[in-house]
């Protein structure tokens, strides 16, 4: 079923209470070429996120201990993580419900019950999106804001070429394969260089190697 480029290596995190929807969904992701990582509410998710960037979030609006709302919120305001795409999934489908999912920061708004077939229709439009906007960023750097990197990053021989990699597009397990390593190895890699360069995603990450002749 991997017949879309977009699938491959996409991680996606999942978030709902309902055990019995996450094993649904997470199932039906996986069958379709997707890695899944899930949480059971916004507190659990926000732990998730402080080791993960996925590239994309699925989550439940009404949860115990944080709601959707409230894990949204913490997603904007983090430069790792404003990027992602978030998908609500919500019981509520009046248009005042979709609006307040919307203004608070959601790219997309599913009412439950949903067809499998939309939840990843939704999925791919939304990674589809996010990735024209990362080629975009890194062909069109010069209608984008520059890049601040201190001139004496020194990257070691093996972040240089995890750096490369990222520039090229791959995920950290196609990464961690090519490299023979483990994905938490290119997790960490990955995080330091973010660390030395002051850049925020992996997208800024891919752009700086470019524009610097690294990649």
């Amino acid at each position: 079923m991997k017949d879309n480029g977009v699938r491959d290596n996409k991680r996606l995190l999942l978030i709902d209470d309902d055990p019995n929807l996450i094993l649904l969904v997470k199932d039906y992701l996986e069958f379709r070429g997707y890695e899944v990582i899930t949480a059971e509410n916004g507190r659990e998710a926000l732990e998730v996120l402080d080791q993960e960037v996925p590239d994309m979030i699925i989550c439940d609006v009404m949860m115990p201990e944080m709601d959707g709302y409230a894990l949204v919120e913490h997603v904007r305001q983090d430069s790792r993580t404003s990027w992602i795409p978030v998908l609500f999934l919500s019981a509520k489908g009046q248009s005042q419900d979709r609006v307040k999912g919307l203004n608070k920061g959601a790219d997309v708004y599913m009412v439950k019950p949903f067809e499998p077939e939309e939840l990843v229709a939704q999925v791919e439009s939304s990674l589809k999106q996010a990735t024209r906007l990362i080629h975009h960023s890194n062909t069109g750097t010069e209608t984008g804001a520059k890049l601040q990197v201190p001139f004496d990053v020194e990257l070691t021989p093996t972040e240089l070429k995890v750096v490369q990699f990222v520039a090229r597009g791959m995920g950290n397990r196609e990464i961690a394969e090519q490299m023979n390593v483990s994905q938490r190895t290119i997790e960490s890699h990955v995080s330091n260089m973010l660390g030395k360069t002051g850049l925020h995603n992996r997208t800024e990450l891919a752009r700086w190697a470019i524009e610097t002749s690294m990649a």
